[in-house]
């Protein structure tokens, strides 16, 4: 019985040191930690207020593009040769200023996310350490890096609390 016994307790310790000895890890899509934080939603509520009035335009434009690709399919049989062509000159102008303001849009928001990148790694690097340091954890890797993780290993929602912690 004592065979067993201290048999028993050296398989039980002989598996908590395996236990102990395994890494602690962490995956991180750094790109979600930061563009899900507080700061990030600011940003966008700001970008979207100052260019609401272009968001509003490129709406319009797109909606007169339908009522005039609907007509045209509609009236296609009544419609004069000369009608025709001004519908399709219409709409090519309206497609093209939908183009310029899409561009111009995607430049502004592409040039402000770039701009809180930057602002924001030192931030993210010191949340990720923060997390990392109360989770003890020994690895942390970026989930584009992955081919496959459970998400309990998942700690980007954790990163992206940090964030907003140090933001108050």
């Amino acid at each position: 019985m004592n065979k067993i016994l201290i048999l028993a307790t050296m398989l039980l310790t002989s598996s908590v040191a395996v236990a102990q000895s395994q890494p602690t890890i962490g995956i991180i899509d750094l790109e979600q930690a930061l563009f899900g934080s507080e700061a990030a939603q600011a940003l966008e509520a700001s970008t979207r207020s100052e260019f609401g009035n272009d968001e509003a335009r490129l709406e319009t434009l797109n909606t007169e593009l339908r009522e005039i690709i609907e007509r045209a399919q509609r009236d296609e049989s009544i419609l004069s040769e000369a009608e025709m062509r001004e519908m399709n000159s219409d709409a090519e102008e309206k497609q093209a200023q939908m183009q310029v303001i899409a561009e111009r849009l995607q430049n502004a928001w592409q040039q402000r996310q770039q701009g809180f990148v930057e602002r924001m790694r030192q931030s993210l690097g010191q949340a990720i350490e923060a997390v990392v340091e109360e989770g003890g954890y020994d690895v942390v890797l970026n989930a584009e890096s992955v081919a496959y993780f459970d998400n309990a290993y998942n700690i980007t929602a954790l990163v992206t609390a940090k964030l907003n912690e140090m933001a108050q």
